[in-house]
């Protein structure tokens, strides 16, 4: 059974996530006050702070938790799936996946990633790096001559492209975008030239 990154509200402060996310990336983590926040989800603006100890402080569980969902996700695949060519694709589906379901936080996060706290700043940057070797690992497996460096720069291709869909699927066609998206993203990932 293929990972999600998306899981179903459970709680209040998931709720709170959730809409923040909506919020931070329509509006830019400083456009949002903890009042419109509160509003958002029907409870004052003090009231968060039950939840959250500081607007940072959402931010960063928002940030941290999606890049520990995205790395657990992508090391449940990699210890599922021998097949390089197999994984790589799994990868670039549960990526996607990911891209099509919450596009706001690739917005929070492109956008917003700089007022986190620097621990919390270097948490998630930690977590990106080790999702990233996945890929890395799995590249270097379909293609033994490519290089560490050349892998790297093809995973973040990848992900600039699996990542566009906050910009490529919110008008027309959706399914046609994320189809269009994943046989580029393959094609470019295994290229036979990548290391040329």
């Amino acid at each position: 059974m293929q990972p999600t990154t998306s899981q179903p509200i459970t709680s209040r402060k998931e709720q709170i996530l959730r809409e923040a996310a909506l919020l931070f990336a329509r509006h830019g983590f400083h456009g949002v006050s903890i009042v419109e926040l509160g509003a958002a989800v029907g409870i004052s603006g003090p009231a968060l702070y039950r939840h959250f100890p500081s607007k940072e402080a959402l931010l960063a569980r928002m940030l941290v938790g999606i890049s520990e969902r995205l790395l657990a996700g992508g090391t449940a695949l990699a210890t599922d799936i021998d097949d390089p060519g197999e994984l790589l694709a799994a990868l670039v589906d549960f990526q996607l996946d990911f891209s099509v379901r919450e596009p706001e936080l690739i917005t929070v996060q492109d956008r917003d990633l700089a007022n986190l706290p620097t621990p919390d700043r270097r948490q998630v940057r930690t977590l990106q790096r080790a999702y990233v070797e996945i890929w890395v690992d799995a590249l270097r497996r379909l293609s033994p001559g490519l290089s560490v460096e050349s892998a790297r720069v093809a995973a973040h291709g990848a992900f600039g492209l699996l990542n566009s869909t906050p910009h490529s699927t919110s008008k027309g066609s959706p399914d046609r975008a994320t189809g269009m998206l994943r046989r580029m993203a393959l094609a470019a990932l295994t290229d036979p030239e990548l290391d040329g």
